[in-house]
């Protein structure tokens, strides 16, 4: 299942990147560079959503699967250089 997600990664001193989203608190990863972080948020969205769904909690409302019928717009970051 395909689910549009908005999430910061907020850089940190150390290296690196923290994962959240405002559309869904529980997920909260980090990771060692861009893609490690966007990784890691896919395993952690994978998890949350496992969880609410053992706890027979509906998923918030900012978070719905993506309508895969239909062109799906994506804002990605893409390095160049």
């Amino acid at each position: 299942m395909l689910y549009k997600v908005p999430i910061v990664l907020t850089p940190q001193p150390e290296g690196g990147f923290v994962v959240t989203s405002p559309a869904l608190p529980e997920l909260i990863t980090e990771g060692d560079s861009v893609e490690d972080a966007i990784e890691s948020a896919s395993d952690c969205l994978g998890a949350v959503i496992e969880i609410y769904e053992d706890l027979g909690r509906p998923l918030p409302s900012g978070l719905k699967p993506a309508d895969t019928a239909q062109p799906i717009e994506v804002e990605t970051l893409v390095a160049v250089g």
